[in-house]
């Protein structure tokens, strides 16, 4: 008892009694000392008078609650009521794989209808822009299904999009076309030794135009079909004009190109034009034209694939970065008191707009259809070759056009709305 009486910081036991006289009293705990009389006992608290309960269910994580809504799809009904229900399993699962899609091993032999529905659901939830994990999913699905991701790529004018993408850029495989006007690349440049790599062997149509190329540069772009018959072997299309640094001796090394059929060599710095064209159609059987071709116009070479948002995205991203910070106003403030000018930052003129101006300058070639060959059984085959494809023409056209009808019959069954539709745009 003694214990209790002397212990201020001790907590409240509770009620303590004590006999004297054959009577019962309650003894409090006091600053004076003891109390004694018959006195209500005092509630036992479990806390201290200061500690209170607050709920915290507005305080939760972001992805916390992303996760307790992810599984639900939340609509709502005529009446403005919201109305959930349970995502389905497959849904479930594509979200979770798609999270952690930096982490799958390979998606070699997995379905094609599947990976796309996985690169669609990678894509809406940005796995692709992070900095190291979107850089290793991107490389799952163009090893698997190569040009499915990308069949063709514009990248005209985009030098920002080169320097910030790169890695990103090289990871794609069977491209069939790949614009790179006016990036300024240069000889050594990464990006033009990687067109040599047997993943882009499957290029048919390339762009280089006004990229600071010269005779170097066209050797070492060569090289591979030149000695080991590899590289850009497929290549029908080649765009070199306004690189001025290219001379007669740069035109000799693309004899390499045996399929080659369309070529542009206009604004380059050769000395003698009529041998250049000699050589050309004595070597590969290119012949120039009088007329600007339709195949440089730079309209055809377009980004095709599932990975086109992605490059659009990576477009906006950079040309967000390039955009002067909230520092430039002091900066031409100083340069204002120190007497100097601010340097008008004009953007860069990419000279794709003259393809149509000074047509008698242009040196664009192209390979004549082969003449029909002499002989009666020769002769047959060749008439026999053009009846089976003006019968495949026909087909395709016929194809086309069915197609044509059928996405125009599915265009107007989404267009047409239902009266139910109407009322339930109406009601938000």
């Amino acid at each position: 008892m003694s214990y209790y009486l002397n212990s201020e910081n001790h907590l409240d036991p509770g009620p303590i009694y004590v006999r004297e006289n054959g009577q019962l009293h309650m003894v409090n705990l006091a600053l004076d000392g003891v109390r004694s009389g018959l006195q209500k006992p005092r509630p036992f608290r479990l806390f201290p008078k200061g500690f209170s309960v607050e709920l915290c269910m507005n305080r939760e994580d972001d992805t916390a609650q992303k996760e307790k809504t992810d599984h639900f799809i939340f609509t709502y009904t005529r009446e403005g009521n919201l109305r959930y229900s349970a995502k389905s399993l497959f849904s479930l699962v594509l979200g979770f794989i798609s999270d952690n899609v930096d982490h799958i091993d390979s998606l070699i032999g997995f379905p094609e209808q599947i990976a796309e529905k996985l690169f669609s659901a990678a894509e809406a939830r940005q796995k692709f822009t992070e900095p190291g994990a979107g850089l290793r999913a991107l490389q799952k699905f163009t090893e698997a299904y190569g040009s499915l991701v990308l069949c063709s790529l514009c990248l005209r004018n985009r030098y920002l999009v080169i320097s910030e993408k790169l890695e990103e850029i090289k990871s794609f495989r069977e491209l069939t076309c790949l614009d790179l006007s006016c990036c300024k690349l240069g000889d050594e440049h990464e990006l033009l030794e990687h067109l040599t790599n047997e993943a882009l062997s499957s290029v048919t149509q390339l762009h280089l135009k006004d990229n600071c190329l010269s005779d170097a540069g066209v050797r070492k772009m060569t090289a591979p079909v030149r000695v080991m018959k590899r590289g850009l072997e497929n290549l029908t299309l080649l765009d070199l004009s306004c690189n001025p640094a290219i001379t007669d001796a740069g035109i000799g090394y693309l004899f390499s190109f045996r399929k080659l059929n369309c070529l542009d060599i206009s604004g380059t710095g050769l000395k003698d034009i009529k041998a250049v064209k000699h050589k050309l159609q004595t070597h590969i059987g290119l012949v120039h034209s009088k007329v600007p071709l339709k195949e440089f116009d730079h309209s055809n070479c377009k980004t095709e694939g599932w990975a086109d948002q992605i490059v659009l995205q990576w477009e906006r991203v950079t040309a967000e970065a390039a955009k002067p910070r909230e520092t430039s106003e002091p900066r031409t403030a100083a340069q204002h008191f120190y007497g100097k000018r601010a340097r008008a930052e004009a953007p860069v003129k990419c000279p794709l707009a003259d393809t149509h101006t000074n047509s008698s300058e242009k040196l664009q070639f192209y390979k004549e259809k082969a003449p029909d060959c002499h002989g009666p059984l020769l002769k047959c085959e060749a008439v026999s070759s053009q009846e089976s494809k003006k019968s495949k023409k026909r087909a395709f056209e016929e194809s086309e056009k069915e197609q044509n009808n059928s996405s125009q019959s599915s265009k107007q069954k989404y267009v047409c709305l239902a009266v139910e539709d109407w009322d339930l745009l109406n009601s938000y």
